[in-house]
């Protein structure tokens, strides 16, 4: 879940630094929050996927 969390930060900061130097990105804060909740759910699911198989080929 520490993934899911670091992916929901991670875009809520790149959201932030595009409305700063580049402009409106056509989101208003909940639809950019909305869409990071979701960007966490998919990185916390991938990881949890992939933990097992990184965990066997000896790449933790």
């Amino acid at each position: 879940m520490l993934w899911g969390l670091v992916g929901t930060l991670a875009f809520l900061v790149l959201v932030q630094g595009y409305r700063l130097f580049v402009g409106a990105l056509g989101l208003d804060i909940l639809g950019a929050v909305g869409v990071a909740v979701l960007v966490g759910g998919i990185v916390t699911a991938t990881s949890y996927v992939a933990e097992p198989r990184l965990t066997t080929k000896g790449r933790t």
